[in-house]
């Protein structure tokens, strides 16, 4: 993997459908996230906890998320999963990521372009 200092900038918005996905499969607290997410994308995107943490707290406050303490050994850790509003937000998101990925896909392609191509 080639060495880079931070995330390409129009990325915003990946953290939040990253993090809605990977909670609606488990529940975690914020630095098992960060992993998790750098793992699931193969290493190839890494949001610091400077980035989760908001995000987090503020898909928290839109109550998307639901968060509950556990204690391990003598720590305690704030714990995330997706509610069932948070569950609705992520098919929204995902049915919406996909069809701007198309598009650009198929711009980046050399797609067809006027007016036949815009009538279909």
């Amino acid at each position: 993997m080639a060495s880079r200092t931070s995330n390409p900038p129009f990325l915003n918005g990946v953290p939040e459908l990253l993090i809605l996905r990977l909670l609606s499969q488990r529940a975690m607290y914020g630095y098992e996230l960060v992993q998790t997410i750098r793992l699931a994308t193969g290493e190839e995107l890494e949001f610091g906890e400077g980035c989760v943490y908001p995000v987090l707290h503020r898909l928290e406050a839109e109550k998307l998320l639901k968060a509950s303490d556990q204690t391990v050994g003598a720590r305690t850790r704030i714990v995330y999963e997706t509610t069932a509003r948070g569950r609705a937000r992520l098919a929204e998101s995902i049915s919406t990521w996909e069809r701007i990925s198309q598009a650009i896909n198929h711009a980046l392609k050399g797609g067809e372009h006027g007016p036949a191509a815009l009538a279909r």
